[in-house]
């Protein structure tokens, strides 16, 4: 049986300020736009840059309270490490023409830098599937005796 992956990985920086819904369901839903640039020099030496921009879509799934996290942390102009997968979508707008989307369901963000992303301390902040949505972790907290220092290495 051959298997197939869905997997998109992105660092950029956030458009605008996420924009946080409710579904008729009660289920919450962030969605924001996240710019990634890459850059390189022409035949003739000049300096050229591209910049793509991605339709982030996160929702409150299994208790991962991602959208929350994104609502009280996320702002315009933070850098993110964004996990996910690709989906392509298409609806028919007011005017009975088809539109077609193309968007990251976010399972995951990390956010990067030292000013208002991360915790403050400048480490970075991790939330989503598998993730404490409490901050950063030095990985201790969990296992208290690891920091102890009565053991019996010798060095």
């Amino acid at each position: 049986m051959s298997r197939s992956v869905n997997k998109v990985t992105l660092v950029g920086n956030v458009g605008a300020d996420p924009e946080i819904r409710s579904t008729s369901g009660g289920n919450k839903v962030a969605q924001f736009s996240l710019a990634t640039s890459r850059q390189w020099n022409s035949a003739r030496g000049e300096k050229q840059e591209k910049t793509e921009w991605h339709k982030c879509v996160a929702w409150n799934a299994k208790g991962s309270g991602l959208a929350d996290i994104i609502e009280r942390y996320v702002k315009k102009g933070d850098k993110l490490f964004v996990e996910g997968r690709i989906e392509y979508r298409q609806y028919e707008d007011k005017d009975k023409q088809t539109r077609y989307v193309t968007e990251i369901n976010v399972r995951e963000i990390v956010l990067l830098g030292g000013g208002r992303g991360g915790d403050g301390e400048g480490r970075p902040m991790r939330a989503g599937a598998g993730a404490k949505s409490g901050g950063a972790s030095d990985g201790f907290e969990e296992f208290p005796a690891a920091m102890d220092g009565d053991d019996d290495l010798p060095f």
